[in-house]
């Protein structure tokens, strides 16, 4: 399953036009993100880590008055994330080397963390540390159980994976986080793990 980890940009990169259709613009995470953002401090700049198109979630935080910084690692996406949305900021970088020398009053890895190794995961942790202003939220999916998964794009192997819950309670924790809610393949939510986590103050 590794060959599928590495590829994960690729695919995505190929496939970016017909994932952005197949994806479309509703908001099914409406309640997540929802909770995002009453944690969200007025006008808080958000860093979205795996960004894709913008649609639906960066469109919708960026509504509510939260300047956004998209990260993506396919310059496909970006591009369109950067059409979608003109007037936010966007920039080609693989989450795994993220280092954008400053914090954000919120950071989003939604259906983007997940395609990372377990390795892989386990080092993010530092780097959602190094960008989280005090106080700031994260938000991010996982899957509810350690070990991996193979679903399809186009056709094509779409790699996942997860930790167990308990080492993501203990990396949060490690890396100055505190659990704001956390459910495992919410039914409300198309089936996603789900993970609402908040920076400790200073």
């Amino acid at each position: 399953m590794t060959d599928a980890a590495a590829r994960i940009i690729d695919l995505y990169s190929r496939h970016a036009v017909a994932w952005t259709r197949a994806r479309g613009t509703a908001l099914r995470e409406r309640a997540w993100i929802e909770r995002f953002a009453d944690i969200l401090r007025p006008g808080a700049t958000v860093l979205d880590i795996g960004c894709g198109s913008g649609e639906p979630i960066a469109r919708f935080l960026a509504s509510g008055g939260h300047p956004i910084t998209g990260v993506d690692g396919s310059p496909e996406m970006v591009a369109l994330f950067r059409t979608n949305l003109p007037s936010e900021a966007a920039e080609t970088v693989d989450m795994r080397s993220l280092k954008m020398n400053r914090r954000y009053g919120g950071l989003v890895a939604w259906d983007s963390f997940f395609h990372l190794t377990d390795h892989e995961q386990r080092m993010m942790f530092p780097i959602f540390c190094d960008h989280a202003e005090p106080e700031a939220p994260l938000l991010f999916t996982s899957g509810p159980a350690f070990g991996e998964a193979i679903g399809t794009l186009e056709g094509e192997p779409l790699y996942h994976a997860s930790l167990d819950p308990n080492e993501y309670d203990l990396l949060l924790n490690e890396n100055g986080f505190d659990v704001v809610a956390h459910v495992a393949e919410d039914a409300d939510c198309g089936g996603r793990t789900v993970w609402l986590a908040r920076q400790r103050p200073l």
